[in-house]
């Protein structure tokens, strides 16, 4: 497995997904704790101003996802990819100027989460459907740890930095800074020079007759309709947690944004070990692993809401990540072998609006059961939901039993030669 990955190292379009997309994950990193103190700084600004900011990003992605899968399979993928990157750098831009400025209305704030909401609902399909494109069939899981491995490498040393700079001069600059790290990975998609999936597919089809045709790919499966259920009530949860909760446990309590950018910090240490893990570890059978893991998601929450000292919520956190990022490349290998490569975006984005569906339920609720009950009783309530979906999704056979498909020993592609647009094997998300 070392000569794949050293392959990969001397593919050109490779190397600039990996660096556009370590140099995306490194201004994501910025952007969430400057975004949350920035808003809690905000006079007269609680835990439901926080909620409504961040409710309109997670609201638009659900809104939008199911249209960016159809123009990720539409439409060459690095040029939707490109165009979604510098639409985050214009507007997290935007809303630094805002809080440097001292301008930051409420309305602005929403405007501006929202929009990035809808870009970001262009991203998550474009690149499930992009690395099959760049990264010939056997070394899928390789190239997906690589990039993951570049991605958390980043989100380390953007959450330290980034905090840094909250600390010492406010969230506006962070975010001016994530903004320019988003232009930079636009400029870096630019090298791929990938043509459509599906060269000749009808100027008639309607975008109806083709989000048909992914939803056919999708609910035929039921290991995946199964888990994204699951994760539909585990993300609910979870975005309440980790980005109203935990910020607001923090700021009373932890010592404020130093202390959750710590917590962040461990947590991507985490997921670097995970994505180290799954460049050697191939399970039997991914998807029951991929629920098993998701156990690791509840202690972080429990003990926040426990109210355990800093150490213990930073060891949970470093858990959840490793978790998060083994069960993210295992359950994204396994759906680019088991999809289609025509239809991977379509059933990506459907993977993505189930998952996300209930996100914005969850921080809409989250500021003001908090201002109701305490942040900390919700906290011990979000675990035990995270326990009880993995719990039941884990009963289902279809899950437990799906096998890992061997991934095809074709040789790997020249740095110049044209993609590997279809897996040999079929896959899940």
């Amino acid at each position: 497995m070392a000569s794949t990955r050293a392959l990969l190292w001397k593919d050109q379009r490779f190397v600039a997904l990996l660096t556009a997309r370590t140099l995306s994950m490194l201004a994501l990193a910025f952007a969430p704790v400057a975004l949350a103190f920035g808003v809690l700084d905000l006079p007269g600004a609680t835990a439901t101003t926080l909620s409504v900011v961040l409710a309109a990003e997670s609201i638009a992605l659900v809104v939008f996802t199911l249209i960016g899968g159809v123009i990720a399979d539409r439409y060459p993928r690095d040029r939707v990819l490109q165009g979604a990157e510098w639409t985050n750098a214009l507007l997290h831009v935007a809303l630094g100027v805002m809080f440097l400025t001292g301008h930051a209305p409420l309305w602005g704030l929403v405007t501006m989460t929202f929009l990035a909401g809808t870009a970001g609902a262009l991203v998550w399909p474009a690149i499930t459907g992009i690395i099959p494109q760049v990264v010939p069939a056997h070394s899928l899981q390789d190239g997906n740890a690589l990039i993951g491995l570049g991605g958390n490498v980043a989100r380390v040393a953007g959450l330290v930095s980034g905090g840094i700079v909250v600390v010492a001069i406010g969230g506006g600059w962070a975010l001016v800074g994530a903004g320019a790290a988003f232009a930079l990975a636009g400029a870096f998609i630019t090298r791929l020079h990938l043509p459509p999936v599906i060269a000749d597919q009808p100027a008639a089809a309607s975008v109806l007759t083709e989000l048909r045709e992914g939803w056919v790919e999708f609910r035929s499966r039921t290991w995946l309709w199964v888990c994204v259920l699951q994760f539909s009530a585990f993300v609910m949860v979870w975005q309440a947690g980790h980005l109203v909760l935990g910020p607001v446990v923090a700021k009373q309590a932890l010592g404020g944004a130093g202390a959750w950018s710590t917590i962040l910090t461990v947590e991507s240490f985490g997921l670097i070990l995970g994505g180290l893990v799954a460049m050697r570890w191939r399970p039997r059978f991914p998807i029951r692993m991929v629920v098993l893991l998701s156990f690791l998601g509840a202690p972080p929450y429990l003990l926040l809401g426990l109210q355990a000292p800093l150490a213990a919520v930073a060891i949970g956190s470093f858990g959840l990540g490793f978790a998060f990022e083994l069960l993210t490349i295992l359950w994204q290998t396994t759906m680019q072998t088991e999809i289609p490569p025509e239809a991977l975006s379509r059933v990506s984005s459907y993977d993505a609006l189930g998952s996300l569906a209930l996100g914005p339920l969850g921080i809409i609720l989250a500021g003001p059961a908090a201002d109701a009950f305490g942040a900390h009783h919700v906290l011990i309530v979000c675990a035990a939901v995270m326990v009880a979906t993995s719990a039941v999704a884990l009963s289902v056979p279809g899950i437990r039993n799906l096998r890992a498909r061997p991934l095809a020993a074709d040789a790997p592609l020249a740095p110049d030669s044209p993609a590997d647009v279809g897996p040999a094997v079929s896959l899940p998300y």
